[in-house]
């Protein structure tokens, strides 16, 4: 027992395992809630939706299955997206368990009618948006997006940002989306907000949202 904890110790001592820790059990960055709403295709009927805000942190991925498991979407329901980003490689996850189970994305809140409110989704939340089968287009609702560089010291982080473009892209085109939106991130450290026309040529933006 003794060598087990100083094992569990020397393991959250490190702080990439504390951080993964704390995002899982103690606070994690995102929270959620569940609700229906009429579908944003239009045709009136009502669909299951896990509205989910905040940063993207060091465990969200697990978190966002679970999440999704307690809510028990399906098929053809949508997740609300309203987050300025976070940590790259859950964003990625995130976004391939969302194409397994056959969700649609959207950005944007609840309100308190019940309605769908426009909102924000910029750097690896754009990754998540990706993710969706059908992605709709919130009138109001913005997508960022920006050159994405690793904050871990680096002995060459020419190659480190090349290598993470190379996994973007190759996430991009699987999920349908043109490699233009790369093209676009790699050309501005600062968010870029992407006008609804401009994510609809990308194919970020697959439907326009009916939301009346």
């Amino acid at each position: 027992m003794l060598g087990v904890g100083i094992r569990a110790y020397r393991d959250l001592s490190q702080p990439e395992a504390w951080a993964y820790w704390k995002d899982l059990y103690f606070s994690p960055s995102l929270t959620s809630s569940v609700t229906t709403i009429a579908d944003l295709d239009g045709s009136g009927r009502r669909v299951s939706a896990l509205v989910v805000r905040g940063r993207i942190g060091a465990a969200a991925a697990s978190w966002f299955r679970d999440r999704l498991d307690e809510a028990h979407l399906g098929a053809g329901d949508t997740v609300l997206l309203s987050s300025l980003g976070g940590n790259l490689g859950q964003a990625l996850i995130m976004g391939e368990v969302i194409r397994s189970r056959g969700l649609a994305t959207a950005v944007g809140v609840v309100d308190g009618s019940g309605a769908i409110a426009p909102s924000h989704c910029a750097s690896a939340c754009v990754l998540v948006y990706a993710g969706g089968k059908t992605r709709f287009g919130v009138e109001g609702s913005v997508l960022g997006v920006h050159r994405f560089v690793s904050t871990a010291p680096e002995p060459d982080p020419v190659a480190e940002t090349q290598r993470t473009t190379g996994i973007v892209l190759s996430y991009m085109t699987r999920m349908g989306v043109a490699s233009s939106v790369v093209e676009a991130m790699s050309a501005t450290s600062a968010i870029r907000w992407l006008t609804a026309k401009e994510a609809a040529a990308m194919n970020l933006i697959t439907d326009p949202a009916r939301t009346r």
